[in-house]
Formats: structure tokens, C-alpha cells, sequence
């Protein structure tokens, strides 16, 4: 992964992991800043920039560390190690709290924020899950500072409960040996090549994608697909049809006997539309007014009528063509 230089808060190069980063990057510039939240220069950038600000790196600490409930996979989404990311997905709903300023941002307390995360594990009557990568892929983050290495291997020994991210990352090799206890459950997320390709702009090829969590799985990590968002493109059946059949030839016989699907359909904002139409002019334009409708605060959904064919639709090609799997939701 390469960037052009660094912004950072001087007090991020007191923790040992602002140490290491300051030497894995010391030929690029470093830029100090009094807040990761707001750095002018970044803010008054035009839209057509939002690709080549994916290039700057910040590096500061996490302030806040409010945890929100969760009623999916996980009962809490909890911030941690990062936010933001280096991947351009015309969808990212990031860019809906960030803006244009959805670049990767590392935090490096992690101990602290792990710390917390091991006390409040054991302070509920039952094991809780706990999500930590809904502000981030903590695949793409841990290529750079290791932070799966630390986390996983502690919160196995010391937490209680589990952990949980989701990805669009294969770079999962530096996982599989861990002491990882069954307590992280991975989620690999899923669309056909053809929307990767033109719509998750800088993410890993379906292919490399499944074989990745086939060797999660393989190693003993719970394991599970989202397939999100799903994008009602002209010829949507065709597409997650096929990305069906994909996943029936290409998923290890482990992984389709214990994984179960959760299928999120697109949201998209006035936010998107501005900056990819700047940033992106020759890309897909997501707004489909005739089967997209408002849903406060300048987003749009799909219709109910659209969601309940493509639901519909998705649930009996699911049930055909991998049979009997889970689908904890649909939304």
C-alpha cells in the first residue's frame, strides 16, 4: 500500500505502535495536525480529489469510545483500531459520516481500546459478540500495522465472547496461524465480479475472496458471507444468480456446511452522488429514481415493492442453488 505522505498528531508517536509506523513510513512527509477529525486541507479539497486523498495516511488516537448495540451478528459495534479506508466502493457509507474525508485512518491506542474491550466482555450475564470492523476493514488495516495479530491472539486468551469484522480483503494468510479459540467469527463480503470490478473500486477479485475464507474456515475461524450490498442494476437476477452458482463451485465443503448469509441491499446519499460524479465521471451512476425513494437526511433506498421482489427472489435462488444455509436477515 502506498501513500504520499502522513498526517499525525504528535502525541500518536508516544504509543509503540506510532513508533513503528513513523519508521515503516519515515521517507514520506509527516505532517502534524491537532485533530484527525478536522484537518482544513482536506476539507476544502473539491470532490474531484476524493480518489487522490486516498492516498494520505492520518495516524492519531481514538477519543471516543461509545459502544453501539447491534441486533445481527454482533450485540455491540464498538469503534476500534481504525477508520475510513483506502478502497473507493461508490457505495461506501462512510462517506455518508466523513464525506470526501473517508480516507484510512489509524489509531494507534489499541491497547487501551482493547482493555476496555476484554473488561466489558465479562460485565453481561452471557457472552456477548462484539463487532469491530463496522468503521473499517481490518483485513486491508493489519497489512499495515499488525493489528489482528495483537487482538486476536489476547481477546482468545483473555476476553470473553467473541469478536467479529467483515471484509472485502483476502489478505488473510498472517490469520491462520493464530490461537484464535473459535471466539472471532470472519465475514467475507460478496457480489458479483462484474459490480466489484466497476462499482468496489480498489477491493480483491470474488475469486480471491472466496478462497480466502475457505482457509479461514479451514483453520477453524467461524466463518460467514455477506453478500452487500446487493445493487439492482439492469440485469441484477443475472448477476447474483451467477454469483450464486460462484460460491456453489467455489466454497470448500466446510464452509458451506457452517456458514450462514447475511444480505444487505444498497443505500446511497445526494453525499455519493456529488463526489462520484466529480471524482468518477465515468463511473455507473447508483440512483435509480424509479426504484429508489428518500429516506431522511438526503439518502435514498430502495422501495419497499423493489425490496420485497429482490428479497423474494434471492431467498428461493439461495434455497436452489446452495441449498439449506442460514440467512440470519435481510435488509
Amino acid at each position: 500500500m502506498k501513500f504520499d505522505s502522513v498526517y499525525y498528531e504528535p502525541d500518536s508517536l508516544k504509543y509503540p505502535l506510532g513508533i513503528r509506523l513513523r519508521e515503516m513510513f519515515q521517507d514520506l512527509p509527516w505532517i502534524p495536525i491537532e485533530n484527525h477529525n478536522s484537518i482544513k486541507e482536506m476539507q476544502e479539497k473539491p470532490n474531484s480529489e476524493f480518489g487522490r486523498m486516498k492516498r494520505f495516511l492520518i495516524v492519531g488516537t481514538r477519543k471516543t469510545h461509545k459502544y453501539v448495540e447491534n441486533h445481527k451478528v454482533s450485540d455491540y459495534l464498538v469503534p476500534y483500531t481504525s477508520s475510513g479506508c483506502t478502497a473507493m466502493c461508490l457505495y461506501c457509507y462512510l462517506v455518508c459520516n466523513y464525506n470526501k474525508c473517508a480516507y484510512l485512518r489509524l489509531f494507534v491506542n489499541r491497547e487501551d481500546m482493547l482493555d476496555r474491550l476484554i473488561k466489558r466482555s465479562f460485565k453481561s450475564e452471557r457472552p456477548l459478540c462484539f463487532e469491530i470492523g463496522s468503521n473499517s476493514d481490518l483485513i486491508l488495516e493489519n497489512t499495515i500495522t499488525g493489528n489482528l495479530l495483537y487482538t486476536i491472539p489476547r481477546f482468545a486468551e483473555e476476553g470473553r465472547g467473541k469478536l467479529t469484522f467483515p471484509s472485502k480483503f483476502h489478505m488473510v494468510d498472517p490469520l491462520l496461524t493464530l490461537d484464535h479459540r473459535g471466539k472471532v467469527i470472519f465475514r467475507m463480503s460478496v457480489n458479483p465480479q462484474e459490480v466489484i470490478s466497476r462499482i468496489e473500486l480498489g477491493t480483491s477479485p470474488l475469486q480471491k475472496r472466496i478462497e480466502a475464507v475457505n482457509r479461514m474456515c479451514e483453520v477453524g475461524y467461524p466463518c460467514g458471507l455477506l453478500i452487500a450490498p446487493v445493487i439492482l442494476v439492469e440485469n441484477w437476477r443475472e448477476l447474483y444468480t451467477g454469483l450464486l452458482e460462484e460460491l456453489r463451485q467455489g466454497l470448500s465443503e466446510k464452509m458451506k456446511g457452517q456458514m450462514f448469509l447475511e444480505i444487505i441491499l444498497m443505500t446511497y446519499s445526494y453525499v455519493h452522488r456529488a463526489i462520484n460524479g466529480e471524482a468518477f465521471p465515468n463511473a455507473p451512476d447508483l440512483y435509480d429514481p424509479e426504484r429508489m425513494t428518500g429516506r431522511g437526511r438526503g439518502r435514498y433506498c430502495y422501495r419497499q415493492e423493489s425490496r420485497e421482489e429482490c428479497e423474494a427472489f434471492l431467498r428461493g435462488e439461495i434455497g436452489r442453488i446452495l441449498g439449506d444455509v442460514p440467512i440470519l436477515y435481510i435488509s
